[in-house]
């Protein structure tokens, strides 16, 4: 990938970007529009849609409260490949665009990438310097309808960015932040689960070996719970290094057969979906307060297959029938979502920095194997994060 210096010179507000032997000016003070590299689709498909340009249009600060984040590693998730196939579409047209004034397509060229790794290049008026500067290095997870993270710079609200763990380079930090806000919004405010209530408490993941099963697994052991694991047999080995307490191997043949077999449990994590559903909630302890949290949802397909109205009118009649089915057994039946959020990530910095979570890096890439990256995570089968490095500027992490 090339190589991305930033050098600011003797006038307080203009900066000179550094590509190759290209140079090229932008006004921090006014957000003169310019151009960037970054991988692109234009129209929703399979990986041939992606496509590499210099020419993508360079972010800008609209709302006082935005920080433009110059990208030095990206982080892959499930979510990108499927994004790239059009899943979720007018769910998210409706959050880009709610008074419905654009045209259909508007949001193309996209560009996407939900985890992020950098350097704030410039802030808001409304961002006060004690909380975000100019050269911070921080970490984000980027909501789904906002422009990704695959080039070279982004903008973001600080509320969805932090501090960077000083212990991690630029790679490693962009394999958490995605996972971490998903599995902070499925176990603390779905499940309800905190540092100060999960000891002793029995936990289920369903699917540990994927990016949010292994940030989970570590973030439940440092607050004191008994986790157990549902994964590969060649995976075993990775998950019993983060701490976990029991491993299923769901290839040694039906899984919820040996699962049956065990204490029952006071959360259940489903990462995998399917007909999980069937028997995950008989694992719990009835009457006790006990939660089903599954992040395989059908309310995006609901809406991209009924239209928002309809889509959410529907997933309201589903989760509210299933709900009340499985409150009648004595248990709670809840969905996770992903959720953006710059204050869990404070947290997880800090649990980083004091050791107890670590990153698990599975593969890198460099920026020009973009299509092969997003082809690994299209196989499946993850063990930790696909990483893309994006700029490869100064990291002082490294």
């Amino acid at each position: 990938s090339a190589l991305y210096k930033t050098c600011i010179h003797r006038a307080p507000c203009v900066k000179t970007l550094v590509h190759g032997d290209q140079r090229r000016l932008f006004n921090t003070s006014n957000s003169r529009m310019t151009i960037m590299p970054a991988w692109v689709i234009d129209r929703y498909g399979s990986n041939d849609v992606l496509r590499f340009t210099k020419n993508a249009g360079f972010p800008i600060i609209n709302y006082p409260n935005e920080v433009v984040v110059q990208v030095h590693a990206a982080g892959l998730n499930p979510i990108d490949v499927s994004m790239r196939g059009g899943y979720g579409a007018a769910t998210m047209a409706m959050k880009r665009d709610p008074l419905n004034i654009n045209q259909s397509g508007s949001e193309f060229p996209l560009i996407l990438g939900r985890d992020m790794s950098g350097v704030i290049m410039e802030c808001g008026l409304d961002v006060a310097p004690a909380y975000f500067k100019e050269g911070d290095e921080v970490w984000a997870a980027i909501p789904p309808w906002k422009q990704g993270s695959l080039a070279e710079f982004v903008v973001l609200s600080a509320n969805e960015v932090s501090k960077k763990p000083k212990c991690l380079s630029h790679i490693e930090a962009a394999a958490v932040p995605y996972v971490a806000a998903t599995a902070w919004s499925a176990l603390v405010n779905t499940g309800g689960l905190n540092k100060d209530n999960c000891a002793k408490k029995r936990i289920l993941i369903l699917g540990g070996s994927g990016g949010v099963g292994t940030f989970s697994i570590q973030m439940l052991k440092a607050w004191g719970a008994h986790v157990t694991v549902t994964c590969s047999q060649n995976a075993e080995r990775l998950v019993r290094g983060l701490g976990v307490d029991h491993v299923v191997d769901y290839t040694a043949g039906p899984v919820e057969v040996p699962l049956r077999a065990l204490e029952k449990f006071d959360l259940v994590l489903d990462n995998v979906g399917g007909d999980t559903e069937s028997w995950a909630l008989g694992l719990l302890k009835p009457w006790c307060g006990a939660k089903y949290v599954t992040l395989v949802t059908p309310f995006l397909r609901n809406t991209d297959r009924l239209g928002i109205a309809d889509g959410m009118l529907q997933t309201g009649v589903t989760v509210a029938s299933k709900a009340l089915k499985h409150l009648s057994k004595g248990v709670h039946y809840r969905w996770g979502m992903f959720a953006p959020n710059g204050l869990a990530l404070d947290d997880i910095s800090e649990m980083v920095d004091a050791g107890k979570i670590r990153a698990v890096v599975e593969e890198e890439f460099t920026f020009s194997q973009v299509p092969q990256a997003m082809l690994k995570i299209e196989k499946g089968h993850a063990r930790g994060k696909t990483v893309v490095k994006i700029s490869s500027g100064e990291d002082s992490s490294e």
